[in-house]
């Protein structure tokens, strides 16, 4: 089974590049944040979720961790998963880590889009844009879902490195380019 942590910053692409590398390598693209918006709007959870992300802060380990969980359920027969918003903290990691060794399986790589921050924040306006995402239009909002990324996600990379499991990939270029960095990069290790 082949198990993917597609990590980086707000607007570095995972999203983007997560649909095309699952449709490649025939994994499930589990995203936390499409599962989150997908809750039913009116169910405490989506509104406790929605409370969070709407300041650009992280929905709590505990609540994501379960919802991770029961959305793998989902594919029991998968032949590998896309993680593409998880985990963002190492706690999560490391609930990660337990729940795929109870499944006899493990992380197969953690791919990280490499982004400069001045190009993070052109991209989130532009998908403001096009997706109609307002919590991508207001710039104290970007600036604090990077502030929140660099405290409590970036910490993640160390989790991965002392594992061997973390690889960089360049993420800036147009998205052809940057897709075929990543086909690259699994390619080798998976």
């Amino acid at each position: 089974m082949i198990n993917i942590v597609i990590f980086g910053p707000p607007g570095a692409g995972k999203g983007t590049q997560s649909e095309r590398l699952k449709d490649k390598f025939g994994l499930v693209h589990i995203s936390t944040g499409d599962v989150f918006r997908g809750l039913d709007p009116t169910s405490e959870l989506a509104k406790l979720a929605k409370s969070y992300s709407e300041k650009g802060n992280l929905v709590p380990d505990e609540i994501t961790i379960s919802i991770l969980e029961s959305e793998v359920a989902k594919h029991p027969n998968a032949r590998g998963v896309i993680y593409d918003g998880f985990p963002r903290t190492t706690t999560q990691a490391e609930a990660l880590d337990s729940f795929l060794s109870k499944k006899n399986s493990a992380i197969t790589m953690a791919l990280a889009l490499e982004v400069e921050e001045d190009e993070l924040r052109v991209r989130l306006k532009n998908r403001a844009l096009d997706s109609g995402r307002p919590d991508d239009a207001d710039p104290s909002i970007i600036q604090n879902r990077i502030d929140v990324y660099n405290a409590q996600t970036a910490p993640v990379a160390a989790f991965y490195k002392a594992q061997g499991k973390y690889v960089g990939v360049n993420g800036i270029g147009n998205k052809e380019d940057i897709y075929n960095r990543l086909v690259e990069a699994i390619e080798k290790k998976a």
